[in-house]
């Protein structure tokens, strides 16, 4: 991930609740490297145990998505990038779809 994508999505992003004074220990990856990951992943349609010495361990991966699956952020996250570029657009109609790009 580049410096300039990181900084379009970093506020997107859940804020770790030891960092809000909720309790609970820092993760041992920050967000950074675990979208890194999962783009890795995506991009690759690979799956967690094939992950390269270079990213967090497969099963930190694996637990981190899923609880960001279960809790909602990669519904938000997706909701607001889609926003973004919908806001981005002016709100234009897609050409190749005949609707808003902004869906319900």
């Amino acid at each position: 991930m580049t410096d300039a994508e990181w900084v379009a999505v970093r506020l997107l992003l859940p804020t770790p609740s030891w960092l809000e004074g909720r309790g609970g220990q820092p993760e041992g990856y920050c967000h950074r490297q675990m979208l890194d990951a999962i783009r890795y992943l995506v991009a690759g349609g690979i799956s967690w145990r094939a992950m390269p010495a270079g990213f967090p361990d497969w099963a930190r991966g694996d637990a981190f998505f899923r609880r960001w699956c279960e809790n909602g952020p990669v519904a938000e996250f997706h909701d607001r990038l889609r926003g973004r570029v919908w806001e981005r657009e002016g709100g234009r109609r897609s050409r190749r779809r005949g609707s808003s790009t902004r869906s319900r």
